[in-house]
């Protein structure tokens, strides 16, 4: 998508070969080998796209050994399990994947991607609404999970932030969803935004290995970053510039070591991203595993995509930022092959967004964009933010 270069779709690539889990098997550790069959790239993903489709009672897909969160890993077993944030994951990538299809002139496959996703939203909001949130699934039995009904693990934020990132949610729900976030998720005090709360302690159900955590460390109820970067993400998409960067700057690891009192509760590196921090009581604030998180790269994508609004998709070049509104200009440089830009975005109006000027090399781009040209000269780009466009 970045690139623009879809050849990589008709790359052969072989399928595996690896022995089925037993009806009673829920996990094995194995070597799987390649088989003597291939397929390119594109149909590799359609398969992959095509087995995800699944639906348990609710319409919902099947959340199975867990979803995002591994450590939910026997809430499905039973096959009847469902994942509220993997309806919404799935409606991101059947619409992204949509896309790829129509390059190869899937067209009737692309239509039934569309279809499915639009299905899905809907079925989200008749069967997933908790009243201020999204809930978090269901048990093989029914049961609701990161509901109000619950007494722990009660609200969860990745179906609530991925009702905005998604772009699927109805905006009043999510408006909502997030403001119960806030409320119920980011603790301001501590620098943390928790995964869910309260975290499992005593609670009988059997929802996975994630009870072998202490209540308030790692996934159960701790602060999980790969997850907290996408709290900022979904404000900034609903174009909150400036609750996005105080959550980001709630992230940054040198935040919490600004003096020895900061270093002695944090005790891990302030220069490299945790993947997460704990809220467990005697212990809030301390990082927990640091130099291999997922989270390091999200964090770069949400500053750079989400704030700054860099975009680039072949050779067209879009900035489209979501700042503070006491932002009053910023400054990037884009490497493109032999090419150098000079990015500078100016914000007079003190708002969060609203692209009213782009010029390259002092000429107005009508549409916003600029087409990238590897010519080896500086080429300098002017952004203004504004309420209202120039006259």
């Amino acid at each position: 998508r970045t690139t623009g270069d879809a050849e990589i779709l008709d790359q052969m690539v072989p399928f595996l070969d690896g022995k089925p889990l037993d009806e009673q098997q829920t996990e094995s550790l194995s070597i799987p080998v390649a088989s003597g069959k291939e397929g390119s790239l594109l149909e590799h993903c359609r398969r992959a796209v095509a087995r995800s489709a699944t639906a348990g009672p609710h319409g919902l897909p099947l959340i199975g050994g867990g979803d995002w969160n591994d450590g939910l890993n026997r809430v499905g077993l039973g096959g009847k399990g469902e994942s509220v944030w993997l309806a919404w994951f799935e409606i991101c990538v059947l619409r992204d994947f949509a896309e790829l299809l129509v390059l190869r002139e899937y067209h009737d496959e692309a239509q039934a991607c569309r279809a499915r996703a639009a299905k899905l939203a809907k079925i989200i909001d008749a069967q997933a609404w908790d009243g201020a949130w999204y809930r978090r699934g269901y048990f093989d039995d029914g049961t609701p999970l990161g509901s109000k009904e619950c007494t722990e693990a009660r609200i969860d934020s990745i179906p609530l932030t991925w009702a905005a990132i998604s772009g699927a949610g109805d905006a009043d729900r999510v408006d909502v969803a997030l403001r119960s976030v806030e409320e119920n998720l980011v603790r301001e005090a501590d620098d943390l935004i928790l995964l869910f709360t309260p975290p499992f302690d005593k609670t009988t159900a059997d929802v996975g290995y994630i009870k072998g955590y202490p209540p308030g460390v790692r996934e159960n109820g701790g602060q999980y970053t790969h997850a907290a970067t996408w709290v900022a993400m979904a404000f900034a998409r609903q174009g909150d510039g400036d609750r996005a960067v105080r959550l980001l700057r709630m992230l940054n690891p040198v935040e919490h070591a600004r003096d020895e009192k900061d270093c002695e509760r944090y005790k891990v590196e302030p220069y490299v991203i945790p993947g997460d921090v704990y809220s467990l009581a005697g212990h809030v604030g301390r990082g927990g595993w640091t130099w291999y998180t997922g989270a390091a790269a999200w964090t770069y994508r949400v500053w750079l995509e989400d704030i700054l609004g860099f975009q680039r998709r072949g050779d067209t070049l879009t900035i489209n930022p979501v700042i503070p509104k006491d932002w009053p200009s910023f400054r990037l440089r884009y490497r493109f092959q032999n090419t150098t830009y000079h990015i500078t975005v100016e914000n007079p109006d003190h708002c969060s967004r609203g692209v009213i000027v782009m010029e390259l090399d002092r000429v107005s781009a009508a549409d916003k964009t600029v087409k990238l040209c590897d010519d080896g000269l500086p080429h300098e780009v002017r952004v203004v933010l504004g309420n209202k466009p120039p006259v």
